[in-house]
């Protein structure tokens, strides 16, 4: 029989979910990085766990990066917690990705922060096909 109530149950709806899981701890140290993020950014677990984000944060948005996630942190409260928001990100390949991501702060039992989670998808075709899009959008808008 299933324990529905213990860990495994926790590490298996982590490590199988089709999104990519990213948790991160005070210091943004990446302490979960499951399959689904290994697809989406081409970095084994390996290669980023006991390291930080800058692997997958495009290089021009790495202060911005780090000044909202210390914010956050220190605050208790992200800009964008419990809302899905559209981010660019890198690939170890160095392509170019959008993502679709949401993020939550991670309590302990007293209400300090001890990390962030993150969830996202791949939605670089999506954006790229907007984008493509737009030029006769405007064209038709201007006609």
């Amino acid at each position: 029989m299933f324990d529905w109530n213990g860990p495994a149950i926790h590490r298996a709806v982590v490590e199988q979910m089709n999104e990519a899981v990213i948790v991160v701890d005070r210091e943004g140290i990446v302490r979960i990085w499951n399959a689904s993020a290994e697809a989406l950014f081409g970095h084994s677990s390996g290669e980023m766990l006991g390291g930080g984000l800058e692997a997958i944060v495009p290089e021009r948005l790495w202060q911005a990066h780090d000044t909202g996630f210390r914010r956050a942190v220190d605050s208790g409260h992200a800009k964008h917690a419990g809302r899905v928001m559209t981010t660019r990100a890198v690939h170890k390949s160095g392509a170019r990705l959008y993502v679709d991501i949401s993020f939550s702060m991670l309590r302990g039992d007293d209400g300090t922060v001890f990390g962030v989670a993150a969830v996202g998808r791949d939605c670089t075709a999506r954006e790229e096909a907007q984008r493509a899009a737009r030029p006769a959008l405007r064209q038709a808008s201007e006609q």
